[in-house]
């Protein structure tokens, strides 16, 4: 054999032992539990054959613990570059097979070189996490590295989309960098995250609580609002995880994709004319009106099992991506409480980050009343969704479809916070409170000294909802651009998206803003 001979099997030697990670058994026990291994998600993510790997040959460095005599090429994550549906895309996966997927000092290293790569390119970042958390043995250099990716992922915000696909353990510090990324997914029974598990809960405070109450995907889906999907198993968050990347640019320079559609722009949205109950109180799901207005009725909802009283997630309009928030009437009528105004001023804030006009259909009776909210910070929460709006130049399209009262009418997109195209259906109701509560306060000595003060009240509702129940008062003072048919509404979002589609808008230059966090 000669020399050359010898170096390539040594080659294909060590690239072996990185691709095998664990071993047989480990793969084995992988797939037991329902779970891919870290190579197999990078190849069910990415176009056949674009995957090309990078630091493979890397070994941990550490010589406590008899640690030395335990080394696997590539340290239990595979790192690299390649694309869906032909757009760059840069991805992490950690590999459970090896160490527990725990993060060590060149673990972490490697994710840094991936992140510093994907944001001097300008392209996406997707990590695949599964992982046991810190690796006791190297101590703080395993905390160092976990800091350098949470710098790194500071550093990438607003400017390269974040997306951390979790598919396994995430505990400790370990939870902080997908916190921090624009979306979250994660895997119904497999995953979790968890600052301190269960039994550090149980000693400290006496609290039993299972690995899935804590921090299963149902709990961060509903309780706490911390993943935005929950996905089946690994390969249906693979599949989430490429939908949600077709609808956003490579990077915050770029616009969104575009893409086709057999949709006509011109299409009559009937079902919409009757959608709106004749009885102000009943709901209505506004679900209905944002799938009958979007191209071929398809939409991405995001975080639907959080804050329902508001609905967000992407569409497309003519072909261009959209961002939608709605008020939802079919959960406490449409409020907004300190949940929803979180959820959607975060989806605002990506939005503009990323050049994605907003749509936002109102229906909001104003914000939810009650100790606890006011105690929960209302003011406070409420003010982030007001502040994403202000602080947002895409293009902003709203539609009023019922009610508008009060502060909440302000919040939402209003032209007064520089909503560029304000229309409304004739069902809309702009006024500071309900018709109700406002003779109440506005005539309760008439109503008092009213000879029939039922009647006198009734009266005088009827009067108020003729003078203010509509949308008329609003548009004779411009704060409209126009009253429409419903059946109108495609026609006439796509027509102004088209117009507004190369706004630009200037601010006054700042380090940044102080958002009421």
């Amino acid at each position: 054999m000669t020399g050359h001979d010898e170096l390539t099997d040594d080659l294909r030697r060590r690239k072996s032992r990185s691709e095998t990670g664990g071993g047989n058994e480990r793969i084995a026990a992988q797939h037991a539990k329902g779970k891919m291994t870290a190579r197999e998600r990078i190849d069910y993510m990415l176009d056949e054959d674009s995957f090309m790997e990078i630091d493979s040959l890397v070994e941990h460095r550490c010589h406590d613990f008899e640690m030395e005599k335990n080394k696997i090429p590539g340290d239990g994550v595979v790192c690299g570059h390649g694309t869906i549906n032909g757009r760059l895309i840069y991805c992490f996966a950690q590999d459970f097979t090896v160490y527990g997927g725990s993060l060590g000092e060149m673990h972490g290293l490697k994710i840094c070189k991936i992140l510093d790569m994907a944001i001097k390119t300008g392209a996406p970042i997707i990590g695949l996490n599964d992982s046991g958390g810190a690796r006791i043995q190297e101590g703080v250099a395993s905390l160092g590295s976990y800091a350098e990716i949470f710098f790194r992922n500071v550093r990438a915000s607003g400017v390269i989309p974040q997306i951390s696909v979790i598919m396994g353990p995430c505990a400790g510090g370990a939870v902080y960098s997908p916190a921090i990324t624009d979306f979250v997914i994660m895997v119904d029974k497999t995953s979790h995250m968890f600052i301190t598990g269960p039994e550090v809960i149980k000693t400290v405070t006496n609290e039993e609580v299972s690995f899935e109450d804590l921090g299963g995907a149902n709990t961060h889906a509903s309780k706490s609002g911390v993943t935005h999907f929950i996905a089946e198993d690994d390969k249906e968050a693979l599949e989430i995880t490429k939908e949600l990347i077709g609808f956003m640019p490579s990077n915050n320079l770029e616009k969104p994709p575009t893409k086709g559609t057999n949709d006509p722009y011109d299409r009559i949205c009937d079902s919409l004319d009757s959608l709106i109950p004749a009885d102000p109180g009943q709901p209505y799901d506004i679900t209905d009106v944002i799938e009958e207005i979007l191209d071929d009725g398809a939409f991405l909802e995001i975080q639907g099992d959080f804050a329902p009283n508001i609905v967000v997630g992407f569409g497309r309009l003519g072909g261009h991506t959209v961002g939608i928030v709605g008020n939802q009437p079919k959960f406490l009528a449409g409020c907004l409480d300190i949940n929803a105004s979180i959820k959607a001023a975060r989806f605002v804030r990506f939005c503009d980050s990323f050049n994605i006009s907003l749509v936002t259909l109102v229906d909001v009776p104003g914000f939810l009343p009650g100790a606890s909210q006011e105690w929960g910070g209302i003011i406070r929460h409420g003010a982030k969704l007001l502040y994403a709006y202000a602080e947002a130049t895409v293009p902003k399209l709203t539609v009023i479809t019922r009610k508008a009262y009060g502060g909440a009418y302000d919040v939402m997109s209003s032209k007064h916070i520089r909503g560029d195209y304000n229309i409304a259906w004739p069902s809309a109701q702009l006024a500071v409170m309900g018709a109700s509560g406002a003779v109440q306060i506005i005539h309760r000595k008439r109503i008092q000294t009213a000879g029939n003060p039922e009647q006198e009240r009734e009266r005088l509702v009827d009067d108020y909802n003729e003078t203010f129940a509509n949308p008329y008062r609003a548009a004779a003072l411009g704060y409209l651009d126009d009253v429409i048919q419903p059946n109108e509404t495609r026609i006439v979002l796509i027509k102004a998206l088209g117009a507004l589609l190369e706004k630009e808008e200037i601010r006054p230059a700042r380090k940044h803003g102080n958002i009421p966090l």
